[in-house]
């Protein structure tokens, strides 16, 4: 099934072109249901994997499907996983005689099919974002193939009935080959973390951070390669927003319980200014981020957004910008925008708190979940939701009450300056602050790879600082 342009008419999700390409992301529930009907079986013969998934729904409101990097079974079932869709991943690193199936226009595990493999054994990969976490929390004895910091590491779990649990972790590669690091990459490594990790965020003058920004990458890239760097620049991204929000603190230490960190993350939302939109583009393309679909809500609600991807980390951008109503032709994503003489919700937070790449950090990491738990729960933990902007069988969203941050008075009065905001919101910024980061609660099925653009506009038009109070 495609969410077509006359189902997003009704509230559904449409397919935005990129030149001749579309991405009309289709709804594989046959797929996601053969490889959940595995992982049922899996579930009823491994006892440490049945606890661990009801420890991840009791106490981290997490799918035990949404943490699977791979699945690995016998070439009995290859032509079932091709009719669901599967088709083979050319250029994953993979023993020859093995084969790896990945379904190209969904967000699903992959699948190995492996010679040796029968039909009473299956073996299910786990994917937290540090295997050591996830040993130590688990008091797992065996011990970890691969060094730290390497390309792949591998943990054997448990082994139970013919069903075997590993973990593993990734540093920007999609194969399933552990090696050794070379001489001199674990010092570079290090060095880029540090890099990012210490980098000066809050400056006066933006384009100087930009220019800040980008002489790290020209550090960072010849050291580790743009892969590994664009998944060393993500995570130092995904700490500083955690430092800035509290629904973020809570739900990741509940995470990190169980030793699963953000391995669930699904997409990282970025705002920027329209002087700056193209320079945020740049610094993204350089880390290997890939230009995918393309919104353009215009004269309805004020923005755009260019969704990018980066195939070998995973990793998945959502940038948006202010936008007028004569601009949704253009390529923003690389036509400079001039200023505007008013600011829609996006120019404002950028203009209140910052540009997300600099000193503001993101505006929310969404994360996938099982929605209804994680209301629940988090309430319970004194973090509350606001109304779902999406709420469909293959997707549901919704974010935390926005974290509210201080506005600085310079910020505040250069709008005011600029008659971009009145005397009475500039004060009442200055007074109560103004929202800044959310959580974002998501989730998916049938592998729905897509986003919502009617939805999205009623959340940017429901987040807008002048009104709103960041409360459901």
């Amino acid at each position: 099934m495609t969410i077509s342009s006359k189902a997003m008419q009704t509230g559904a999700a449409e397919g935005i072109s990129r030149g001749n390409e579309r991405f009309d992301w289709p709804l594989a529930y046959q797929a996601e249901n053969l490889l959940r009907e595995w992982m049922a079986a899996f579930l009823e013969r491994n006892n440490f994997a049945r606890e661990l998934a009801a420890r991840m729904q009791e106490e981290t409101a997490t799918d035990f499907f949404e943490w699977i990097d791979h699945l690995v079974v016998s070439p009995d079932v290859e032509r079932r996983l091709r009719e669901a869709g599967f088709l083979r991943e050319v250029h994953a690193d993979i023993p020859r005689e093995e084969l790896a199936l990945h379904h190209p226009r969904a967000t699903l595990p992959r699948v190995v099919v492996r010679p040796e493999a029968t039909a009473d054994k299956l073996t299910i990969a786990l994917r937290p974002e540090r295997v050591a976490e996830f040993k130590a929390r688990n008091q797992l004895a065996a011990e970890i193939e691969g060094p730290p910091f390497s390309r792949y590491r591998r943990l054997v779990v448990s082994e139970e009935n013919g069903a075997r649990l590993e973990a593993v972790e990734r540093r920007a590669y999609r194969g399933f080959t552990p090696v050794r690091l070379k001489p001199g990459q674990l010092d570079a490594i290090i060095k880029v973390r540090e890099l990012w990790q210490t980098r000066p965020r809050l400056q006066s003058d933006d384009a100087e951070g930009f220019r800040l920004v980008n002489r790290l990458l020209e550090q960072s890239i010849p050291l580790v390669g743009r892969d590994v760097a664009c998944q060393i620049f993500f995570e130092a991204e995904r700490a500083y927003w955690e430092s800035r929000n509290r629904a973020a603190q809570v739900q990741k230490f509940r995470q990190d319980k169980l030793g699963l960190g953000w391995g669930n993350h699904d997409h990282h939302t970025f705002r920027s200014s329209r002087r700056h939109f193209v320079d945020l583009m740049d610094v993204l393309l350089k880390l290997g981020v890939q230009k995918r679909e393309r919104y353009c809500a215009g004269a309805e609600a004020g923005w755009g957004a260019q969704i990018c991807e980066q195939e070998m980390t995973g990793i998945v951008v959502f940038a948006d910008v202010d936008l007028m109503p004569e601009e949704t032709e253009i390529d923003f994503s690389k036509e400079r925008l001039p200023d505007a003489p008013k600011l829609g919700t996006v120019g404002l937070w950028v203009g209140l708190h910052g540009e997300s790449v600099l000193g503001a950090g993101m505006h929310h990491l969404e994360a996938r979940f099982d929605y209804a738990l994680l209301r629940e729960q988090l309430k319970a933990q004194g973090v509350h939701t606001m109304n779902p902007f999406s709420d469909f069988d293959f997707l549901k969203q919704a974010f935390t009450e926005g974290e509210r941050w201080p506005v600085g008075r310079q910020r505040a009065e250069r709008l005011l300056e600029s008659g971009l905001i009145t005397r009475e919101q500039c004060e009442k910024f200055l007074k109560e602050g103004a929202i800044g980061s959310h959580l974002e609660n998501l989730q998916r099925h049938g592998g729905f790879k897509g986003f919502n653009q009617h939805s999205v506009s009623v959340i940017i038009a429901a987040t807008d600082p002048r009104t709103s109070a960041g409360h459901a």
